[in-house]
């Protein structure tokens, strides 16, 4: 797979009520795009820099042929999950309802474009920086769905979850 391609990252809120359905529809702006779309869940996003660091390991684990996923969507996501198990990344991804959402888009710059204005028409876009940011109302999810101990907080301090997180994310090629 030739991998010189331009990344884009979209964020904000959409209602699902069928996931499979829209999944189907963002799968469907991929290949009509010849691009990859991985849709997340931001709330389980402990920043901007958490997601970064995802991509650029999950583009490495595939550019050196170490990738576990076939589909460079869910390397992704199980670098973004902090998982060596694909099923297990899936708990990052997105769900039905109300969702706070970031799309990471791999592609060729023009493609991107028309994809991007694909995924505005079903999203209500919200910047980034805000949607990714680590906040309190995070905290509950990004614990459980990262296995991070109290004991591990009282440790390093709350403030240091999101760098916890991203010590998951790195560890990802070795654990379990």
């Amino acid at each position: 797979m030739e991998m010189q391609r331009e990344i884009q990252v979209i964020c904000g809120n959409v209602s699902i009520p069928n996931l499979s359905g829209f999944l189907k529809s963002i799968i469907s702006i991929a290949s009509e795009n010849k691009v990859i779309i991985q849709g997340l869940n931001a709330d389980l996003i402990a920043g901007e820099r958490h997601l970064h660091f995802a991509v650029g390991k999950a583009l490495r684990a595939i550019a050196a042929g170490r990738n576990i996923a076939k589909d460079p969507g869910i390397e992704i996501m199980r670098y973004a999950s902090g998982e060596r198990q694909i099923e297990r990344s899936f708990l990052i991804g997105l769900h039905e309802g109300e969702n706070n959402a970031v799309f990471v888009l791999l592609g060729k710059m023009d493609n991107l474009a028309l994809a991007l204005y694909a995924i505005k028409k079903l999203i209500i876009e919200k910047p980034c920086s805000e949607l990714l940011a680590y906040s309190e109302s995070k905290r509950q999810g990004i614990l459980s769905v990262f296995g991070i101990t109290d004991a591990e907080i009282e440790a390093s301090g709350e403030e240091h979850i999101p760098e916890l997180v991203i010590e998951r994310v790195a560890l990802a090629d070795f654990v379990k």
